[in-house]
């Protein structure tokens, strides 16, 4: 068994070590490059303070820009007997360049290596995560402003209740979307925030350059307080884990809505052929698994948040073991997510909509609004006119042309597609990803000859 960071003369029993690192070789593949990108920083800030030479510096930041090609091309490993990520590389920097690969951790602990991990790693997924959002957003738009002039039943309670269309349908999910976002920008914001030089969440008597970290990693901000950086943990990942699951319930109404929209009984829409699935007795069935799957992988989604609370609540200030625990729920989740997501995008692109559903008289009630909107505003007191309507309705004398004029912000006329767009592309300047692809990357450039 190879000796760990902290062992000094009694090594640890192997049951109790198995216990412990518990999943962590396995998850902290996910933060591999991210651990990497956070020792650059750590380390071009350690020379500035005469902890390392600037020739040390050239060497490490040579070799770490290896390991980090190697994390980025899924080749890094974490060997056996090693705990975790922050280990493997200190121990892939010693055995490079000797006693030069032990100097990085100076002024840093494992604790606050992992909360910077954990944040990089959050960040780029939640990139990933509102690009991918946009994409659908852009999609569910143009399918709602091609189709802005078909109507569909609107319903109550499932009963048929008043005309819709599919610009409305469309537009409603893109629309939800958006408020998504905002929760979405929020985390990000508060994701954003440079915990490194924490240490164990005390500090360090180094004299750290935490706003050097800050501005080399290209967060916005750090977390100032030392103790409150450690205190993030969890609450970081629970409050991120609350915006994907607004996503994720988005998402899980659309992929109802299509399962039942595409079923014999509704026919208002049919999903692509190639993506349902068939039976193995019924030869006429066409089913459609994939938003089925979407959906019960997205309610197991919008429970991440109470998942991360059952884990980290009442714990005090400090650092505990329990929320290593949190990784195990949290870090996959986002290729969950990001999987329904293009799935979702694929099907609605391509899915075609019943134009003639109204051909049908027994969607002929849904007018009966309409109708005794006509009446009033021809002079008729409303009252009168709902119940002349409905009298019609039961004696089954009702007609109606199938024809709607809805005119104000928001409705079947009057779609505001365009005003939906602007807050959207609001939302997704204010991340401003650019500063931190930029700073990525010239921190991956710094030290070349």
């Amino acid at each position: 068994m190879a000796t760990k960071l902290w062992e000094k003369n009694v090594q640890v029993n192997a049951e109790i070590d198995k216990f412990t690192v518990g999943r962590d070789r396995e998850l902290d593949l996910y933060l591999a490059p991210f651990d990497v990108l956070g020792s650059m920083a750590h380390t071009t800030m350690l020379q500035t303070i005469g902890l390392i030479t600037a020739d040390e510096l050239n060497v490490l930041l040579r070799e770490l820009r290896n390991i980090h090609r190697l994390a980025k091309e899924g080749k890094f490993v974490i060997d056996d007997g090693i705990e975790d990520v922050h280990s493997q590389v200190e121990l892939m920097l010693t055995h490079k360049l000797g006693d030069v690969g032990k100097k990085i951790h100076s002024g840093r602990s494992r604790n606050d290596q992992v909360l910077l991990d954990l944040k990089l790693y959050t960040r780029h997924q939640i990139m990933l995560l509102a690009q991918s959002v946009e994409q659908l957003f852009q999609t569910l738009i143009a399918q709602s402003n091609r189709y802005k002039g078909v109507l569909m039943p609107g319903y109550t309670h499932l009963q048929v209740a008043m005309p819709s269309s599919f610009g409305l349908w469309f537009g409603a999910y893109a629309e939800s979307l958006v408020d998504d976002m905002l929760l979405l920008q929020a985390t990000f914001r508060q994701c954003n925030r440079n915990p490194l030089g924490s240490a164990a969440g005390y500090g360090s008597s180094f004299p750290l350059n935490r706003q050097l970290t800050t501005d080399l990693l290209g967060f916005d901000s750090m977390n100032y307080n030392v103790v409150y950086a450690q205190m993030g943990r969890g609450k970081t990942e629970r409050n991120v884990a609350f915006a994907m699951a607004g996503i994720a319930s988005t998402i899980a109404k659309l992929a109802f809505d299509a399962c039942m929209f595409s079923s014999q009984n509704f026919s208002f829409v049919k999903l692509p052929d190639e993506c349902t699935t068939g039976s193995s007795i019924m030869p006429h069935k066409k089913n459609p698994d994939v938003f089925e799957l979407t959906r019960a992988k997205c309610n197991k989604i919008q429970s991440l948040p109470q998942q991360i609370m059952m884990i980290m609540n009442n714990l005090p200030s400090g650092y505990f073991r329990d929320l290593q625990i949190i990784k195990e729920v949290f870090l996959p989740s986002f290729g969950e997510l990001l999987d329904c997501i293009r799935m979702t995008n694929y099907i609605i692109d391509k899915i075609k909509v019943n134009e003639h559903i109204l051909d049908d008289d027994r969607y002929m009630a849904m007018f009966s609004v309409e109708e005794v909107n006509r009446l009033a505003a021809e002079g008729m007191p409303f009252r009168d006119a709902y119940k002349k309507v409905g009298l019609d309705i039961e004696a089954g004398k009702f007609q109606h042309d199938k024809t709607v004029c809805h005119t104000h912000e928001g409705s079947i006329g009057n779609l505001c597609n365009d005003k939906i767009e602007t807050l959207m592309s609001q939302i997704m300047a204010s991340f401003n990803f650019k500063k931190i692809e930029e700073a990525e990357n010239n921190l991956l450039k710094s030290g070349q000859a």
